[in-house]
């Protein structure tokens, strides 16, 4: 009994892995090739959440499961066109204050407008694991990738070569908040919806993009999977450490390895 219920911690903390996954993904990439950090990002992930309570009475939930994460990628692209491309080379305190203040409209707006089974949760940790596989390949198998990689270690030389890094952080914008979309709607049956809860998700993936390492994709998977497992471990054992528990790990982490555990150098912020 008591392995089973170990057990069952575990896959808990690896579904919250999973999410935390998603949401990091979208900061790292953002912030590797635009250098924001979108504190906003949570914000994209409740409004995920939100369009899913909103459409799957009209679509049902696998129809929600589509439409949601585009629309919130939408939004991203518009926000990318209209606010972010213009604080790409401006000091990071500006796009800081930007994504604050986009986090704080976010959620005073769900404010305003203001569930499952073991099953379900497995079939989460299948689907991140296909759009994580997803990601990865688009990332390190089409051209498109191999721009953005270029564009991370070294835009000025993309930009010498003739290409136009735009329309790239516009696509890795409208990506990164995407997957935050769909980690929204992934989990708003079982934690239900409420308007702060992009807030409360977001330090965790702060923390899973800390320990994984700037630049790095797997390094960001694999954060994810141990900062998931950590927590659940903790949870079965004290719930209320469940939290300081991932803080300790990333300072402990930070110790021996100040990159996080795989991060790459990125010569543009050295």
């Amino acid at each position: 009994m008591q392995t089973t219920l170990i057990v069952g911690q575990i896959l808990n903390g690896l579904l919250v892995g999973a999410i935390y996954l998603l949401i990091a993904l979208g900061l790292s990439l953002i912030f590797s090739l635009g250098g924001i950090v979108n504190l906003a990002h949570g914000a994209f992930y409740a409004i995920g959440a939100y369009l899913t309570v909103v459409l799957t009475p009209r679509i049902g939930f696998g129809g929600s499961l589509i439409v949601s994460p585009v629309l919130v990628g939408l939004l991203g692209l518009v926000i990318e066109r209209l606010l972010f491309r213009r604080f790409y080379r401006s000091d990071p305190i500006l796009s800081l204050l930007l994504t604050f203040g986009l986090a704080m409209v976010g959620e005073q707006s769900l404010r305003i407008i203001d569930f499952i089974l073991s099953r379900y949760r497995i079939a989460i940790l299948l689907l991140v694991c296909l759009l994580v596989a997803a990601t990865w390949l688009l990332l390190q198998r089409t051209a498109f990738g191999r721009v953005v990689r270029a564009g991370v270690q070294n835009p000025d030389m993309v930009g010498a070569l003739g290409i136009s890094l735009e329309p790239y952080m516009a696509a890795i914008a409208m990506l990164g908040v995407g997957l935050a979309g769909v980690a929204g709607v992934l989990l708003a049956p079982i934690t239900g919806v409420h308007p702060a809860m992009g807030a409360e998700i977001l330090t965790g993936a702060f923390v899973v993009v800390v320990i994984g390492g700037l630049g790095s994709f797997w390094g960001v998977v694999l954060a994810a999977v141990i900062v998931g497992v950590v927590r659940g471990l903790v949870v079965h054992v004290f719930p209320p450490a469940a939290e300081p528990a991932i803080y300790a790990l990333m300072a402990l982490i930070l110790l021996f390895r100040p990159r996080g555990l795989l991060g790459e150098r990125i010569q543009r912020f050295e």
